[in-house]
């Protein structure tokens, strides 16, 4: 690289709200992405013991974490952060592509509409933090499989921010979180190959210091993390990914979610992150 990428001495972690979903009803009998295979057995109790393990490690870092009641008949709730998205206190709510998903929406729309948020139901398909990703000022939008541009649109109208819209093109890649991790503010990583040439020409404008992943680390779903920071949760398969954040000045924590993964999501997919608070900007 021909110019030292920003190291920051100290990294200070953030507190942050997360809701999550036990995967109580958690199977895979159909198969929406490259990674679900109904032939390959599921565990449900593992799953639920490694889900376990990263709602503790999100509580021992200081975050504090919500469950929603799972529903029966909807085994991929346990990918909370699909069900919506939350900036300054205003929930987008979600709409699924597939009719398999259809009911988590309205479930997690109602979770926040009785806790008082202002919520907005939403009329095109968007599927939550699965492709939208708030980096410093720009929500970052990924199109391609599931959410659709007017969802990108919505978006911006109700959350009043600046949308960028990234063409996802690689169906092992179908959400946004599974090609890009929001690391601190306006830094990220991400894995270009999940995404179209103009895309990827975006973010190296936007993000000329950012982790570039390789495709080994993430297809071992490394760019599924949740970072608050300092501390980022992923994948313990993805080495790669953490020796490249270790060399950023953050702390990896690796995971085993080795059963969600059968689902197609790990370590951010299971987590919602609730901004409550509106930002500065």
């Amino acid at each position: 690289m021909h110019h030292a990428a920003k190291v920051r001495a100290t990294r200070t972690p953030r507190t942050q709200h997360y809701l999550m979903c036990r995967p109580s009803h958690f199977e895979v009998t159909y198969s929406i992405n490259p990674w679900m295979d109904p032939a390959k057995p599921v565990d449900t109790a593992l799953a639920v013991t490694q889900w376990e393990r990263l709602v503790s490690l999100h509580r021992e870092l200081g975050h504090r974490v919500e469950l929603i009641e799972p529903l029966p008949g909807c085994p991929d709730m346990v990918f909370a952060a699909n069900g919506a998205t939350v900036v300054d206190g205003r929930v987008l709510g979600a709409r699924f592509r597939n009719v398999e998903r259809a009911a988590e929406g309205p479930a997690y729309l109602e979770w926040f509409r009785s806790r008082g948020y202002q919520v907005h139901e939403p009329v095109h398909v968007n599927e939550g933090e699965g492709d939208f990703a708030l980096a410093g000022d720009w929500l970052l939008a990924g199109t391609g499989f599931r959410s659709s541009p007017e969802g990108h649109a919505e978006a911006q109208e109700f959350l009043r921010r600046p949308v960028i819209r990234l063409d996802l093109v690689d169906p092992r890649f179908y959400h946004l979180d599974t090609a890009l991790t929001v690391l601190d503010g306006d830094e990220i990583m991400y894995y270009p190959g999940a995404f179209s040439p103009g895309s990827q020409a975006v973010l190296r404008r936007l993000f000329p210091d950012a982790v570039v992943v390789t495709e080994t680390d993430a297809e071992l779903f490394g760019l599924n993390a949740v970072s608050d920071g300092c501390h980022v949760i992923l994948p313990e398969a993805a080495t790669g990914v953490a020796r490249r954040l270790r060399e950023r000045g953050f702390e990896p924590i690796g995971l085993d979610l080795s059963e969600l993964l059968k689902g197609g999501g790990s370590v951010k997919c299971c987590t919602l992150e609730i901004r409550d608070r509106p930002t500065a900007g």
